[in-house]
């Protein structure tokens, strides 16, 4: 393992995930799953006026993928469909370079030495592209 990749908060947010159970009554669910390494990430979501009300996550992924999904988990409560949208492209961009910014999610400085690794990043938006779409069908 590499030390700036895979270090202590990554593991902390990666055995930590809010939410970490599927809702029975969901109004929508989506999976996502990375061709690259095999991780996959289902959300199951609730919407009430126009809000996320409520997220369920089944997560099989790596601890990238985790502790993205834990960063998402903890904070997409409350959140409108295209709010969680806007996150799920501006940490796109982050990954790809197009930009610095990571003040648009708390907590997400902690995946920045991960934006050297490409083939880690699809894994790392999995939770947020889950998420995201399960919201917009939700709210459709």
């Amino acid at each position: 393992m590499s030390a700036p990749l895979y270090n202590k908060d990554i593991l902390r947010l990666a055995a930590s995930i809010p939410h970490h159970a599927r809702l029975p009554d969901a109004q929508a669910s989506v999976e996502r799953r990375s061709p690259t390494c095999g991780s996959r990430i289902t959300a199951d979501v609730r919407m009430e006026d126009g809000r996320l009300a409520d997220i369920g996550l089944d997560v099989k992924a790596c601890a990238l993928g985790q502790a993205s999904a834990s960063l998402m988990a903890g904070h997409a409560i409350g959140r409108t469909a295209d709010e969680l949208a806007d996150a799920r492209d501006r940490l796109t961009a982050f990954l790809a370079g197009e930009s610095d910014d990571l003040d648009f999610w708390p907590g997400l400085g902690v995946l920045a030495p991960a934006r050297d690794y490409p083939a880690r990043h699809p894994s790392i938006r999995l939770g947020f592209e889950a998420v995201a779409e399960a919201a917009r069908q939700a709210g459709a």
